[in-house]
């Protein structure tokens, strides 16, 4: 298996540059983050080509505190339309390779249809080379987001049905809400376009917890998945200090 690090939590205490570094010498193959822009673009990029690790995704921005995106938010359609081109902008500069375009707190036919307006947007300006990704967030740590469970993001999907879409299953998201991890994610795996992982319920470390990741992985591994999964857990502590798992 591959594996990427998610630097919006692993090495989150040093500058951006820093822990691509830190990824590099624990290991990883590729690394993600969350919202990197005020760092500059081309130092980032310095750091990716130093060692030689690809940036694998970035998000657009949560705007406004308690918002967390911007994209299915009646009534911000400019605002979202900004927030998709500031983050195909820097994934451009940084050879990154997907961005996920983050929905925010909203619901019902209004939020459905801004969505897919921002969506069909992002999918007009973004270059071919960047997938863009949509990731449902569980109902306990982001009540009230729009996008909730991978039923809706698929029919979403299906309703787009434009090229370089796809989902972002995330596998501690997806266990907290859905649960069935693996069977979810081989029902699902032909519009993935990227996995990340966590233990439950806590989201920590893949290490303990309800989820045994020995097990996910090796069926993943199965399935043909032959892409980096994204390691997007709270360390709680030093980072290295946690990384018994990579090692394994």
């Amino acid at each position: 298996m591959k594996f990427s690090a998610n630097l919006g939590f692993l090495w989150a205490d040093r500058p951006l540059p820093d822990a691509i570094r830190a990824a590099h010498a624990a290991g990883f193959d590729a690394v993600e983050c969350h919202w990197p822009y005020a760092v500059p673009a081309d130092a980032v990029k310095a750091a990716l080509d130093e060692t030689g690790l690809p940036l694998l995704g970035l998000n657009t921005v949560r705007g406004n505190p308690g918002e967390n995106g911007l994209s299915a938010l009646p009534g911000r359609a400019a605002d979202a339309r900004a927030a998709v081109d500031q983050a195909i902008a820097y994934a451009d500069a940084t050879g990154c390779g997907a961005i996920h375009v983050m929905a925010g707190f909203a619901e019902g036919p209004e939020a459905h249809a801004a969505f897919l307006d921002t969506l069909r947007h992002a999918r007009a300006q973004a270059p071919d080379t960047i997938t863009l990704l949509i990731e449902p967030l569980n109902r306990h740590d982001a009540p009230g987001y729009f996008l909730k469970t991978t039923d809706q993001a698929a029919a979403i999907l299906s309703e787009l049905d434009l090229p370089g879409i796809k989902l972002m299953f995330d596998c501690y998201h997806v266990g907290r809400t859905e649960g069935d991890i693996t069977t979810r994610l081989k029902a699902l795996l032909p519009i993935v376009g990227h996995v990340q992982f966590a233990s439950l319920p806590d989201r920590g470390a893949p290490d303990h917890g309800e989820v045994h990741y020995p097990y996910v992985f090796d069926a993943i591994a199965a399935m043909g998945w032959d892409r980096p999964l994204g390691a997007e857990y709270k360390p709680g502590g030093p980072t290295e200090d946690t990384l018994g798992w990579l090692r394994r």
